[in-house]
């Protein structure tokens, strides 16, 4: 059986820049999303500009000194593991050069972005002020770190954190934002970034329309990303493996209005 076109493995080593993914709209057939995620050294750099893209650098783990045009942040980042609570991001508008470079013995980043005319005033996004809530409960239960979101300014990104513990369904009940209908629903393509609290775990997502025209389950793995460019699109975390994962959104319109999947709409009450 061949791989699913939903998936984009994670290199088993860096690039010589340091990369380990990459999705654009080319790669992924879309017209918002870009993903990527880089594993730097001292003294390695990484130059990120685009005239037409609004970017929000999110540090995994380590420490890394951004530097956007005037503005220098120095030490940015400091949890161990994307497991250690929120962490510090940078946003930055397009037309600029976003320098990142290593301020630990190693720093993971993740660059997302989407098109923008203008942005907004480049930002650093301390990890206290990212906004932390519960979701679901039980086995739906997780954790939910909202790093730029509709609460904060930005032109057409939407970031987010989710933590779920082993054995438990995330991004659930299934829900879909592919159809540009506000207030009712939003179109916005997104990705989802997993990695596991121990590496040999997985997870599970499903990717599936109301007519089936699409209709995959995709066995994730550590560093893996999901392509969701229509459809629901819950996951499973297996049990003993607790999974995060880094969503990134963008559309037309920049909120998150979503339509549950009519058949699980009853869990809701």
């Amino acid at each position: 059986m061949s791989e699913s076109r939903l998936l984009v493995r994670s290199a088993a080593k860096p690039a010589q820049d340091g990369q380990l993914v990459s999705v654009s709209p080319r790669s992924a057939g879309w017209q918002y999303v870009g993903f990527e995620v880089y594993r730097l050294t001292p003294g390695q750099p990484l130059d990120w500009t685009s005239p037409r893209h609004e970017v929000c650098a999110v540090v995994l783990s380590g420490r890394a000194d951004i530097t956007y045009g005037r503005d220098e942040w120095r030490g940015v980042g400091g949890r161990a593991t994307v497991f250690d609570g929120p962490g510090d991001s940078v946003y930055a508008p397009p037309g600029g050069t976003l320098a990142v470079s290593a301020a630990s013995d190693m720093c993971e980043v993740a660059l997302c972005w989407a098109p923008a005319e203008r942005g907004v005033d480049p930002a650093l996004i301390r990890a206290k002020d990212v906004k932390v809530l519960k979701r679901g409960s039980g086995r739906t239960e997780r954790t939910i770190n909202n790093i730029l979101m509709e609460d904060r300014p930005a032109e057409s990104l939407l970031v987010t954190e989710v933590i779920t513990p082993g054995g438990n369904w995330s991004s659930y009940p299934p829900h879909k934002h592919d159809t540009d209908d506000p207030p009712r629903e939003t179109y916005l393509e997104e990705t989802y970034y997993h990695r596991m609290k121990r590496p040999e775990g997985f997870a599970v997502q499903l990717v599936y329309t109301d007519d089936r025209s699409l209709d995959e389950a995709v066995q994730v793995g550590d560093g893996d990303v999901v392509l969701v460019p229509r459809g629901y699109h819950p996951v499973a975390a297996g049990p003993g493996y607790d999974l995060y994962y880094l969503n990134v959104m963008a559309g037309p319109t920049r909120r998150w209005l979503v339509t549950t999947d009519p058949h699980h709409r009853w869990q809701l009450d």
